[in-house]
């Protein structure tokens, strides 16, 4: 009876029960404020590093968009803004600091467009991370319009040590994306704007999109003012189609509007995978038909 109560003391232990409970994947300033100095946490800004160095939230780390991808502007031949090899990442994430038990909270610098944020998101949900990482919402412009403190000052940073492994089944590549008319409960989602979508405008020169996909626009995702409320985002993705339970495979341009959508998804509880290639793949290497 003694080692039974002792038992049910750990199964109860606060600590423990903490532990097991994966962090808010959206929170607002309040949450940041009270757990900003939590010696787990690692606040991420996604931005310049002129920029960043300007101002910044105190404590925060940089992380740019080069830091964990290939080129936008990819040489002849290569495909711009692609993941890095994991190994690569792993050590990108090690210097700002990242470990296994770390809750990450990233957030969009002063003027930085949501979807490089998001693709940040994306990459460390790649690396293991998922449940680990919180976005805040509406980014360097909420914690602002609180009037909350803002500073220059770039503190040191200690390495992190991460030993995850990618989840590999988050990204798909042209083959499944061909497949997914006979997947049940799989929809595609193109992520740039109508213009595109609707062939009006070109993309690498294809005007298109790519055979059963639906549009849901990377800058519907967030208000005005870079906020995401979820009401609107329940009403986007059903007025689209998207039932609950459906696995969500998003693409736009290069990879990194597509992951606001994915984001989005993710929010409501869907599955996800990105094509990561995206439409620069399926219109430059030939991938399979676009329609308008």
């Amino acid at each position: 009876m003694k080692s039974l109560r002792y038992l049910l003391i750990l199964l109860l232990s606060p600590a423990l029960l903490f532990a097991q409970k994966a962090v808010p994947l959206l929170v607002n300033v309040s949450y940041l404020e009270t757990h900003q100095t939590d010696p787990d946490v690692v606040l991420l800004e996604v931005n310049s590093k002129k920029s960043y160095e300007q101002q910044h939230i105190p404590g925060a780390r940089l992380i740019t968009i080069e830091d964990i991808s290939t080129p936008v502007k990819a040489a002849t031949g290569q495909l711009g803004l692609e993941l890095l090899p994991p190994d690569v990442l792993r050590s990108r994430l090690e210097a700002v600091g990242i470990s296994n038990a770390s809750h990450i909270i990233v957030y969009s610098g002063k003027d930085e467009p949501f979807q490089l944020t998001t693709r940040v998101l994306f990459v460390l949900e790649y690396m293991g991370l998922g449940d680990r990482t919180s976005l805040l919402n509406g980014g360097f412009a909420s914690w602002v319009r609180e009037g909350k403190p803002v500073t220059s000052k770039v503190s040191a940073v200690t390495p992190g040590k991460l030993t995850l492994s990618p989840e590999k089944d988050l990204v798909a590549d042209a083959s499944l994306v061909r497949s997914i008319a006979e997947r049940p409960a799989y929809k595609l989602v193109d992520a740039r704007t109508p213009n595109f979508f609707n062939g009006t405008e070109p993309s690498f020169n294809s005007s298109g999109h790519i055979p059963g996909a639906i549009n849901i626009p990377f800058n519907q995702v967030t208000e005005d003012n870079s906020e995401i409320d979820l009401g609107h985002l329940n009403q986007l993705f059903s007025e689209a189609g998207i039932k609950p339970g459906d696995t969500v495979v998003t693409y736009c341009h290069l990879g990194a509007q597509a992951t606001a959508t994915l984001f989005a998804a993710r929010l409501l509880g869907h599955p996800v995978m990105l094509y990561d290639g995206s439409f620069q793949d399926w219109a430059t290497n030939h991938r399979g038909d676009v329609v308008k």
